[in-house]
């Protein structure tokens, strides 16, 4: 497994680029839709690949782990052979729970025991479980088990969680490379810069990530609460200190306009459940801008729910419709929604990579900012 970068910008630091995987190449920026429990929610598979055009979705290690279980992801042949998805998987470590479910954890040097969400029961995660979970899974993609600090966190804090992250590290890199695939497709370790939002800490960890030389590394510890000038000025930071050759992933980001901005900065992927949280809750990114498609001013509008979506479905219904299924909670506004939503990510993505080859990046972007931040 490999990413080649393939063009870069003369202006920004944006790039495109290809990872190589063995279920397919991912050519990027790309946005991953995330599918949390094995399902991006609302959408199904033949959605995903042929509306969507998803390159690569994500699970979640805690949550598959718990339900449907190891037992039986192994025996079905791994996530990709059970939920029927062809394309690429990433898989978090668990490390972001350390984070969510902090009420109901406790971290030690060898790991963390959290009490389950589903039934209390006590479960204990290390690093070389996180490894041996995620072979069990079978995403091409998997993450080093971290702590994602909390924001906001002293110093003290944050330099004992890299402490402690960068410890896990070497023992997710030991057990990674002592252990092999289960399913016959090559897996990828990725470490994670974390640091919170202190330079000294994230220099520490870039530094130290840069120097392993692996294919791909992620930034974390971000969209955690923090203002948007700190997660662009720690990014900018973080990628002017990893490898040029090197593939880029900012966990959990983010709004479109994040997505437009970390790309100017160099950043490759990115992942969140905003597209499709917020198409539940009635807020849709359309080509003209955003709408809080509850707002009463929609509920007589004829005009389709997004004019330009390259899919007829979205072309085809009003607003007033939609508007209409998301205040009735019908599962079918769930769903047009969430099309919608994660259509448009994978449109600007796709977009993106096409300015960036063009050299027109710069100046497409700050259109885009305009109309991603208009309320209609």
């Amino acid at each position: 497994m490999k990413f080649t970068v393939s063009h870069s910008d003369p202006i920004s630091q944006a790039r495109t680029g290809t990872l190589h995987t063995d279920h397919g190449l991912i050519e990027t920026p790309v946005f991953m839709p995330v599918g949390t429990q094995g399902s991006v929610k609302s959408l199904n598979q033949h959605q995903l690949l042929y509306d969507i055009k998803a390159q690569i979705i994500l699970g979640n290690t805690y949550h598959l782990y718990l339900r449907p279980g190891l037992e039986i992801l192994q025996n079905q042949g791994g996530l990709h052979q059970f939920i029927n998805w062809p394309r690429p998987i990433l898989t978090d470590s668990g490390g972001y729970q350390v984070y969510s479910l902090s009420a109901t954890r406790r971290i030690n040097d060898d790991g963390v025991t959290f009490s389950s969400h589903i039934d209390g029961s006590k479960h204990f995660f290390s690093p070389e479980k996180a490894v041996d979970i995620q072979r069990i899974i079978g995403a091409d993609i998997i993450m080093a088990f971290d702590e994602c600090t909390p924001f906001p966190c002293n110093h003290k804090y944050a330099q004992d969680s890299l402490d402690l992250t960068e410890q896990w590290l070497d023992r997710c890199l030991k057990h990674f490379k002592a252990t092999n695939p289960l399913y016959g497709h090559e897996q990828m370790l990725v470490p994670i810069v974390q640091g919170s939002v202190y330079h000294d800490l994230r220099r520490r960890a870039a530094d130290h990530i840069a120097s392993l030389d692996h294919p791909v590394t992620a930034i974390g510890g971000l969209s955690v609460g923090e203002p948007a000038e700190q997660l662009y000025e720690i990014t900018d930071l973080v990628c002017s200190l990893l490898p040029k050759t090197g593939g880029r992933y900012l966990m959990g980001v983010g709004t479109p306009a994040d997505i437009l901005n970390c790309i100017d900065l160099g950043i490759d992927m990115f992942d969140c459940v905003l597209p499709t949280r917020n198409a539940r809750h009635g807020l849709i990114y359309t080509s003209e801008g955003r709408v809080n498609i509850k707002n009463r001013k929609w509920a007589d509008c004829a005009d389709p729910i997004d004019p330009n979506s390259p899919l007829e479905l979205l072309r085809s219904h009003s607003k007033a419709y939609l508007r209409h299924l998301i205040i009735s909670k019908e599962l079918l506004g769930a769903q047009l929604a969430s099309l919608q939503n994660l259509s448009f990510y994978e449109e600007l993505t796709a977009m993106a990579r096409q300015m960036i080859k063009i050299n027109r990046f710069p100046i497409w972007k700050d259109e885009m900012l305009r109309l991603v931040t208009t309320k209609l």
